[in-house]
């Protein structure tokens, strides 16, 4: 064996799966008994797991995970380029989970922070339930959350401000002359989809605009759930002028269904997303959008979260990431296109619970 044992030939040797043999010498949770055959097959052939024995030792595995929606959604991918170069510089991997927001998957990825698979975790929740709450304040490694908690709950936290995003897009449509402006949400029971529901009926109030339930679908975050949506909005209110859509791709999916409908875009209706994702820019027409910082609070979380695990002891702290409107064709046409609206300036940080 000149070349030295391998993955393989422990796997042979252990009498168990290849990956199994990875999940153990890369400190990953597996069964006790896999993980003596692993390691005793190990030490048989002469493996070098210096690494393994440091983890084992002081443990530290070198790992950090990232717990998200939905691994598909841009916003997240935007939020992961950031997150990985601040974590490997400091000599961390990134395990990445994609919970479908199912709550028992991220209460699952919480519990098992007590395994010591990874030594910290970043988390972007759509849903903040009480059992969220418990195992945060229960943890046994540094988490940080993207995304709103309650008042007071002790944990680092990385915040969009998508009540003042909302604001800035009917503000936008309005001085366009917009005045059945009607709104493309997801689930009301989750942090962006209760937000982006209440700032839009507040903007409508502050401009002196009737709120009319005919006016908002509620579905998912998903471009099919936005054409289903638009779809139906279209035959309750066929004379809709403008649509608020709460993230990029409820907005892609609108655009799908007005062009089948024949709607001119932006001439017959304007519409807005929300993230500033990658897609924005690539539709067609070219997505007037709502950045809400993904990337910023990418890397926000990861300083965060790699000041803790440098032995930073202090209270925890909010970073509220201050959104910008990227004006584009699909509200003031090809001439009006290129314009930033909001408060661009630096993050905002301060001291104490969310």
């Amino acid at each position: 064996m000149a070349d030295g044992p391998t993955i393989t030939t422990i796997a042979e040797r252990a009498g168990v799966s290849i990956a199994s043999v990875s999940r153990v010498l890369n400190g990953l949770p597996t069964r006790q008994e896999t993980e003596r055959k692993v390691m005793a097959a190990a030490d048989e052939l002469g493996y070098v797991r210096n690494a393994v024995a440091r983890s084992l030792k002081s443990r530290r595995t070198h790992q950090v995970a990232f717990a998200m929606a939905d691994v598909g959604n841009p916003a997240y991918l935007a939020m992961l380029r950031e997150i990985q170069p601040v974590l490997k510089a400091a000599g961390y991997r990134l395990v990445l989970h994609s919970t479908d927001a199912v709550v028992a998957d991220e209460i699952d990825v919480l519990h098992s922070l007590g395994e010591r698979y990874v030594d910290g975790l970043i988390m972007s929740p759509l849903r903040v339930t009480e059992q969220h709450l418990e195992m945060l304040a229960a943890a046994r490694a540094p988490v940080v959350i993207i995304g709103s908690v309650p008042e007071g709950t002790r944990v680092d936290n990385v915040r969009a401000d998508s009540r003042t995003g909302v604001r800035l897009a009917i503000d936008h449509l309005y001085a366009l002359g917009r005045r059945r402006i009607g709104m493309l949400n997801g689930p009301l029971d989750t942090v962006p989809g209760a937000a982006r529901g209440a700032a839009y009926r507040e903007a409508l109030a502050d401009l002196g605009l009737h709120y009319d339930e005919d006016l908002v679908r509620i579905g998912d975050f998903y471009r099919a759930e936005g054409g289903r949506a638009v779809a139906e909005l279209l035959d309750r209110v066929p004379d809709v002028d403008a649509l608020m859509c709460a993230n990029d791709l409820i907005a892609l999916g609108a655009l799908d269904v007005l062009r089948a409908a024949g709607k001119r875009v932006p001439a017959d209706v304007a519409v807005v997303g929300m993230d500033d994702t990658d897609l924005a820019a690539a539709s067609w027409p070219a997505l007037t959008s709502v950045s809400l910082g993904s990337a910023e609070r990418g890397k926000a979380a990861a300083e965060l979260l790699l000041d803790r695990l440098q032995g930073g002891d202090r209270e925890p702290r909010v970073v509220t990431v201050p959104p910008r409107l990227v004006v584009r064709a699909s509200t003031a046409g090809t001439a009006g296109a290129g314009t930033v609206h909001g408060d661009a300036g630096r993050t905002k940080r301060k001291e104490g619970g969310a």
